[in-house]
């Protein structure tokens, strides 16, 4: 979740969707800098870009065309709603030929292919289909899907299913569709991210839909820090906003949680996390997974995975991956929540128990 606080000099307009985000304190400081906020909506959500600097180097209207150019271009390369997009011509590619994509849209698909090898095929972006048989995307069905519904898409998803060469996607069963919305985010935070260090802009905080990646300092010269979401509790009518706060000066983050999207199928209420390997939504203890990774395209796909394993599962293939760290908010059967933490990661003012403390 992310909260907006105002300070002199800051641009800003105003977020309507609160996700994962940072928190400053407002102290009077004659030698802060200036803060330029840009806001905007992609992707199907809403992004938020922080950059701090000398007041003559932040034009307001030349950073945000500069980053609206960026996220239109993935969009028109990743978004499944949009139907003339490069993702939408491959879905509907039914031949078994290679098929030439962007490098972008290869950069991602073959991100997304390591992490799905990695995880044993636990994170996998030919769910299209099976997405949509559970209410999601942009082709939803109506209803609670049965057993032969499932077992037919699963008969051609699969990360096995596709296959990269060089500039190339081949698909391996005509009927194989992909979904990029697990890991799209993060890429878009990286181009982001990469394009304002490449204009000289050192003190970056960017967000896309509560994907972060930043680096530097705030405008008070200190180190950004970023609230953790607190899942929304059934149990509770009132509930603190953050569960804890997490301090870095260069780093990405990426959490995924079963509360963000959810639909009602025939009075079932779902998570958005289906275990691409059964075909149905999981039941785990794990409430939310947030994942820190140097990249956000790593640290968005991993969130993902680890979302559609239990903790003790996650936790053994963090600890064996030197390129990830994670977050966990895990619930017992008494509904009572712990946090867990990978070796490492530090987080303050935690408002429930940390799992070995």
């Amino acid at each position: 979740m992310i909260v907006l606080v105002r300070f002199q000099k800051i641009i800003i307009e105003q977020k309507t969707r609160l996700l994962l985000g940072f928190l400053l304190l407002i102290l009077g400081c004659d030698n802060s800098k200036t803060l330029l906020v840009v806001q905007g909506q992609t992707m199907g959500t809403n992004y938020s870009v922080r950059i701090v600097g000398d007041a003559g180097q932040l034009n307001y209207t030349t950073i945000k065309n500069v980053i609206d150019s960026v996220l239109v271009k993935i969009n028109r390369q990743m978004s499944t709603w949009d139907p003339g997009s490069e993702i939408s011509k491959f879905n509907r590619w039914e031949s078994l030929e290679s098929f030439k994509v962007s490098k972008p849209f290869f950069e991602v698909v073959e991100n997304a292919l390591r992490i799905s090898n990695q995880t044993n095929g636990m994170f996998d972006i030919t769910v299209y289909d099976l997405m949509s048989l559970w209410g999601f995307g942009p082709n939803p069905m109506m209803g609670f899907p049965d057993k032969n519904s499932i077992e037919s898409v699963l008969s051609y998803t699969g990360f096995q299913n596709i296959k990269c060469d060089q500039d190339r996607l081949i698909k391996k069963n005509h009927k194989t569709k992909l979904d990029l919305n697990s890991i799209a985010k993060g890429y878009g935070v990286d181009n982001v991210y990469r394009t304002l260090k490449s204009l000289g802009y050192n003190n970056i905080f960017v967000e896309i839909g509560g994907e972060i990646r930043l680096s530097g300092t705030n405008e008070k010269n200190k180190t950004w820090s970023i609230g953790l979401e607190n899942p929304p509790s059934d149990v509770s009518r009132e509930q603190k906003p953050f569960f804890g706060i997490m301090k870095n000066n260069e780093c990405s983050v990426a959490t995924s949680a079963n509360y963000r999207n959810i639909v009602d199928a025939d009075g079932m209420v779902l998570g958005h996390t289906i275990n691409p390997k059964t075909g149905y939504p999981i039941q785990t203890d794990v409430l939310s997974v947030t994942v820190i990774s140097e990249t956000c395209i790593i640290a968005d796909g991993w969130a993902t995975a680890l979302m559609a394993m239990d903790y003790e599962k996650g936790s053994k293939i963090v600890d064996d991956n030197p390129d990830i760290k994670a977050v966990w908010v895990l619930s017992n059967e008494d509904k009572k929540r712990m946090i867990a933490l990978s070796d490492g990661v530090i987080i303050q003012n935690a408002i429930y128990n940390i799992k070995g403390l």
